[in-house]
C-alpha cells in the first residue's frame, strides 16, 4: 500500500505534497531546469545525476562510457536514447570501454 502524501515546505517556502522520501521540491526543480542544451530533455533525477557527477556539457559526457553513466544514481535506461541523440548531434559518442 502506498504511503499517504504529506504536505511539505521547501527552504524557499514552496508547499507541495509527496508520498515518497524524495526531498526535491517540484517547483524548485522547474526553476532550476536549464534553459537550453542537452540537459533540457532529461528528467530531473537524470539531470541531477549528471550534475552531481560534474557532467554539465556534452563534451564532458563524451568522456564517459555508457556503463559509467548508467551506474549513476538517478540515471535510468530511458535517458540513454536522449543522451545518444545529443552526442550524435554534436558529432560525439560515449567513450569506448
Amino acid at each position: 500500500m502506498p504511503s499517504a502524501k504529506t504536505l511539505r515546505t521547501c527552504p524557499k517556502g514552496h508547499q507541495y505534497y509527496k508520498s515518497s522520501d524524495c526531498p526535491v521540491c517540484p517547483q524548485c526543480e522547474k526553476e532550476d531546469a536549464p534553459p537550453a542544451g542537452f540537459m533540457t530533455t532529461l528528467s530531473g533525477p537524470a539531470r541531477r545525476a549528471l550534475e552531481t557527477a560534474g557532467i554539465t556539457t556534452i563534451q564532458q559526457l563524451a568522456k564517459h562510457t555508457r556503463k559509467e553513466i548508467l551506474s549513476l544514481h538517478g540515471m535510468g535506461p530511458a535517458s540513454l536514447p536522449k543522451l545518444n541523440a545529443a552526442l550524435a548531434a554534436a558529432g560525439l559518442d560515449f567513450r569506448s570501454s
